[in-house]
């Protein structure tokens, strides 16, 4: 569990750091794939974000 929940704050750290990125970047080109990356960079760490609420609801098999 420990390792997921590392995993999450790296995915957030990551989409920050690339919406950053974003933000500064002129070039257009540059923005559109720094957007793209901080978008899915966001949507794996909802995913992970879903995995480790589910496995915490789950009960361990005795």
């Amino acid at each position: 569990m420990k390792d997921m929940q590392a995993q999450l704050e790296k995915l957030r750290t990551d989409a920050a750091e690339c919406a950053l990125i974003r933000d500064l970047a002129t070039d257009p080109k540059k923005r559109e794939l720094f957007t793209r990356l901080a978008d899915h960079l966001s949507v794996l760490a909802a995913e992970v974000e879903r995995a480790v609420a589910e496995s915490a609801q789950t009960p361990l098999p005795d």
